[in-house]
């Protein structure tokens, strides 16, 4: 198994994360390769870095997950950049970065049809604000849902995002198409780190992710994307030694290639 580094230094390693792979195991996919297999396989010395997570099995019997120096986590079919710690210390410094909100995290995604202009103020410019608390879905245990109807307990969560392109997936329409076939290219800005923030509060307002796998609804897999279609495209944080750092994750061949088809003149 490959996993591009994006950076690298005696603290910190910046991992461009594939889609389809799995940041950690969980109870049914130990052995299947993961972020986390793939750092103990090739920075062993990293094993015992951050904190392991512990869960329970058949008979009560409990077991660590390792989770060797990562500090936060992507879903699955989001590819990306990923942060991992080297060491303890730095580990913990960039824990409390992620809990202060300090660190700047800028995802691409495309979703389903025109997202209007946000109303713009002196305090959000030109961003689009989704300021809605997330909870467990009533219906589901893999989903969330935002607003009512979740379950308790909710945590707050904040989204912020710009439109950057609405387009068509019918070449040269004549007349206005229909919404199934209007797209939406975004940004979009977490201030916190929920569970599936970004696609939960994307389908809040009425746009999911484009090929969601849990919250398109009855909208169809689009746009050549057989996976979620949402990139982490970079990510800002600060260094032990104080410099500010920002690390970009090329777009992988399944983003490029919507680009190129879609939005020619869209970098």
């Amino acid at each position: 198994m490959k996993i591009k580094v994006l950076f690298e230094d005696k603290n910190i390693i910046v991992l461009d994360k594939p889609a389809g792979l799995a940041v950690h195991a969980d109870v049914r996919t130990l052995d299947e390769d993961s972020v986390s297999s793939f750092i103990i396989e090739n920075y062993p010395t990293l094993k015992n870095v951050g904190e392991p997570m512990e869960v329970e099995v058949a008979g009560g019997k409990k077991i660590k997950i390792p989770r060797p120096g990562i500090v936060h986590r992507l879903d699955k079919e989001t590819s990306g950049v990923l942060i991992v710690a080297r060491n303890q210390k730095t580990f913990e410094f960039l824990k409390e970065q992620f809990q202060s909100h300090t660190i700047k995290k800028v995802y691409r995604a495309f979703v389903y049809g025109y997202v209007p202009d946000p109303k713009a103020s002196l305090a959000t410019g030109k961003r689009g604000v989704i300021n809605v608390p997330i909870g467990r879905s009533p219906r589901d245990i893999r989903m969330w849902t935002a607003g009512r109807g979740a379950r308790l307990p909710l945590r707050d969560a904040l989204t912020e995002y710009v439109v950057l392109e609405r387009f068509s997936d019918i070449e040269n329409p004549k007349t206005k198409p229909d919404t199934e076939h209007q797209f939406s290219y975004i940004e979009a800005y977490p201030k916190t780190g929920r569970t599936h923030q970004i696609r939960v509060h994307m389908r809040y307002i009425n746009h999911p992710v484009v090929s969601d796998p849990l919250y398109r609804g009855v909208k169809d897999y689009s746009l050549g994307m057989k996976r979620l279609a949402l990139h982490a495209y970079s990510i800002t944080f600060r260094l032990p030694s104080g410099e500010l750092k920002t690390v970009e994750s090329p777009f992988p061949m399944d983003f490029k290639k919507a680009i190129k088809t879609y939005l020619p003149k869209v970098k």
